[in-house]
């Protein structure tokens, strides 16, 4: 096969591998949903009179090194106190699977999923703490909070 078929094919391959990462030439480009948000569902609070904390652990949060194309892994724990509406679980997985070969910072990844998430739930609080795993003997720890007015 020569070269330029080679060619080809390669950048034919890469069009069509939506949502992966290019570790071909950096910097590196990531193809996401327009909208991942869109993916999240709530359901209704039935007891909006009272405050209460709902914790919610994921431990295997993945996104991917926007310098490197490396993978990097994390534990999300969200905590907030609902208003009208709360998160249906099933939904939270896959909005957060989404993630899972976008290239992205930590913070901004962090911030990104508390706004997406207050704007779907209108919380009266909420707390975003992204506990990242070591790399290069570095670990990071992003925490984010909404308090509503």
């Amino acid at each position: 096969m020569g070269r330029a078929v080679l060619r080809e094919a390669h950048q034919t391959l890469r069009q069509t591998l939506v949502g992966l990462v290019s570790t071909l030439d950096p910097p590196y480009t990531i193809i996401m949903s327009d909208n991942p948000a869109a993916l999240l569902e709530t359901f209704d609070n039935q007891f909006p009179a009272r405050d209460y904390v709902i914790e919610i652990v994921c431990p295997e949060f993945t996104s991917v090194c926007p310098k490197t194309g490396q993978p990097d892994f994390g534990v999300l724990t969200f905590t907030y106190t609902p208003e009208k509406k709360c998160v249906e679980l099933k939904s939270l997985k896959m909005y957060l699977q989404s993630f899972r070969n976008a290239g992205i910072f930590y913070e901004n990844v962090t911030n990104r999923i508390l706004d997406d998430l207050v704007a779907a739930l209108h919380p009266r609080r909420m707390k975003l703490v992204a506990s990242f795993t070591p790399r290069g003997g570095i670990s990071t720890s992003v925490t984010v909070v909404h308090e509503s007015k």
